[in-house]
């Protein structure tokens, strides 16, 4: 390894640490952006999809080894000796973070995601308060805020608007302090001291999915809606609607009752039930319940 990577990733480290101490959840990252340690179960035969998500206890499950514990942090750098950045994972307590990424591939492309920033602020009467913004290499910007514990909100590609990105549960966001193939993450000037705002109100529910309602357009009480969510997912939404579902299912005290409807239908969209079965339990634990 050359000294300027055992640099970077003595760096890393330090700041991954320091972002532990203040409560936030960190992983390694490699240049790409993406987790440093490969899957365990990376040769596990293609026609049996492994959705463990740490329960095997061996490093390489991405944002699922996200943790505070600075001897675990250590230890997932020490397994990952080319790190150069960190990952902080979105929607953990106790900050339940959320990402806001105003993503660019041009100087326009940045003028065009924040003006859409702003025209939303105006349309739905919000402001975003002072609060940590990360600075991409590429002139992008990463707004740091706060959801409530009840809520979980999904990660998104320019559904909010254009060029805006949502890191939420289940996603990270590259730390300050991270080097990459195309650069340093580093902390905008004038926000080092803040700490991540709490998003408002109007914002938040522009993020959370649509409520789940009957066909009679009734808001579904019973659980029924939930099971037709999942049941309505395409190719590429099945974990995300089902981890949806399954963690409202968990908040409204109704998890237990929903599990086999809920892995019926996971069947049903082309889930295997080892996968349908480790996304409930994630839900389970975000929401704080268990399956």
């Amino acid at each position: 390894m050359a000294t300027t990577d055992r640099r970077a990733t003595t760096l890393a480290l330090a700041h991954a640490l320091s972002a532990a101490e203040r409560g936030l959840a960190v992983i390694p990252l490699a240049r790409t952006k993406l987790p440093a340690l490969r899957s365990p179960h990376r040769d596990a035969p293609a026609s049996e999809p492994f959705a463990c998500r740490g329960e095997c206890g061996r490093f390489g499950h991405g944002v699922h080894d996200a943790s505070t514990d600075p001897d675990r942090v250590r230890a997932l750098f020490a397994a990952a000796p080319w790190a150069t950045g960190y990952g902080i994972a979105c929607g953990l307590p106790p900050h339940h973070l959320i990402g806001v990424d105003l993503d660019t591939k041009s100087a326009a492309a940045q003028t065009d995601s924040a003006t859409a920033l702003r025209e939303l602020a105006l349309r739905h009467l919000f402001t975003i308060p002072p609060t940590v913004v990360v600075l991409t290499p590429s002139g992008g910007r990463h707004l740091w805020l706060t959801g409530p514990p009840d809520h979980v909100v999904p990660n998104s590609a320019g559904r909010l608007a254009p060029g805006i990105d949502i890191r939420g549960a289940g996603g990270y966001l590259v730390g300050p302090g991270s080097r990459t193939r195309h650069g340093a993450y580093t902390i905008a000037p004038g926000t080092s001291h803040l700490r991540p705002a709490p998003c408002p109100p109007a914002l938040l529910r522009l993020l959370l999915p649509p409520p789940v309602r009957r066909a009679d357009g009734e808001p579904a009480g019973d659980g029924r809606g939930l099971v037709q969510f999942v049941l309505a997912a395409h190719e590429g939404q099945r974990n995300t609607r089902l981890f949806w579902a399954a963690c409202r299912a968990y908040e409204n005290g109704v998890g237990a009752a929903l599990l086999a409807p809920l892995l019926d239908a996971a069947r049903t969209t082309g889930l295997t039930e080892r996968e349908a079965r480790a996304t409930i339990a994630s839900a389970a634990r975000m929401t704080g319940r268990h399956p």
